[in-house]
């Protein structure tokens, strides 16, 4: 049987880590200066391990659990950066190059505004990507629930692939 690629798919990535005492916080590939760091089996970057899942769902791969598991010590302390660039490179195996990404980051603290751009700048390196083609946005949780109250840090993502012809 033979597949034919689709022009275009549409991926969404979605990651929660909870917060722990002592500083700094990695997301999006850059340490934020901040007196909380986010805890998880790897480096748990949310906002790196969301892109990874939304570009693997776009394809038909699976998620980021599915490729570097929790439960492979490999894959403990692992740097998510390595991770999005070995999903990145299954993508382009399927057949498929990144369009864009669009993603949103809920942190009460620290306030993303000025790293933003770096965040932008660094996905962008870590994807070789144009920084227009990776949005991101950051929103509080107003005070309320995990996020606002400080105890989680989560990240959304929406990938879109475009296949390659020729």
């Amino acid at each position: 049987m033979t597949i034919m690629l689709q022009p275009f798919r549409i991926g969404i990535g979605h990651d929660t880590h909870r917060l722990g005492e002592g500083g700094p916080v990695r997301l999006g590939g850059i340490d934020i200066p901040h007196d909380k760091h986010l805890i998880g089996h790897s480096d748990a970057d949310v906002l790196l391990h969301a892109i990874t899942d939304a570009l693997l769902g776009a394809a038909g791969l699976g998620d980021i659990g599915d490729m570097f598991p929790d439960t492979d010590e490999a894959n403990r302390g692992r740097d998510s950066a390595d991770m999005l660039r070995r999903a990145a490179d299954a993508v382009a195996q399927a057949g498929y190059r990144i369009g864009n990404l669009d993603c949103i980051v809920f942190a009460q603290r620290p306030k993303l505004g000025p790293v933003k751009a770096q965040i932008r700048d660094r996905i962008g390196a870590i994807l070789d990507l144009e920084p227009e083609q990776v949005g991101v946005k950051a929103k509080t949780g107003e005070r309320l629930g995990a996020v606002g109250n400080e105890e989680a840090i989560m990240a959304q993502c929406a990938a879109l692939i475009v296949a390659v012809t020729g």
